[in-house]
């Protein structure tokens, strides 16, 4: 595991990188997450997600990064798709659904689904998320940046 950082940071400094510009279109948001996954252990993951404007408040994309779970220091792939509304100047609501790809003891997917709210300025967020990681519930706090 003395490899996971400098790979973390890779993976980063290379979303940074091919990030695009900002655009009415099109933006990418990066996410640290720090997770309480009920029963299990805590959870620490980074993901870029790619997401596009669907109508008024509402945007849709997909997610996808790294976790580190530290029951076994098994690492993980969340991949989930999202749809993320506004619904007030600085309040944000967000579901998420997909699976997420576990490297360790025992490889397998394991299915997510979470709702999400926070606050959000113009590019920076702040949030909860609550949701379902199988086998049991999982509750964290998300920091994001929108490009």
């Amino acid at each position: 595991m003395k490899l996971l950082r400098p790979c973390l940071g890779g993976l980063f400094a290379v979303g940074l990188f091919f990030a695009p510009t900002a655009s009415e279109a099109a933006a990418v948001r990066a996410s640290l997450g720090a997770n309480y996954w009920i029963d299990e252990s805590a959870t620490f993951d980074f993901t870029l997600g790619v997401e596009g404007h669907i109508a008024g408040p509402v945007f849709v994309g997909a997610r996808f990064g790294a976790a580190l779970i530290t029951d076994g220091n098994d690492v993980a792939i969340p991949l989930d798709i999202y749809l993320h509304a506004n619904v007030a100047r600085s309040v944000y609501i967000q579901g998420l659904v997909g699976p997420w790809i576990v490297f360790g003891r025992n490889d397998e997917f394991r299915a997510h689904a979470a709702f999400g709210f926070g606050l959000q300025g113009k590019a920076a967020s702040i949030g909860v998320e609550v949701g379902y990681l199988d086998p049991d519930p999982i509750i964290g706090l998300k920091l994001g940046y929108k490009f």
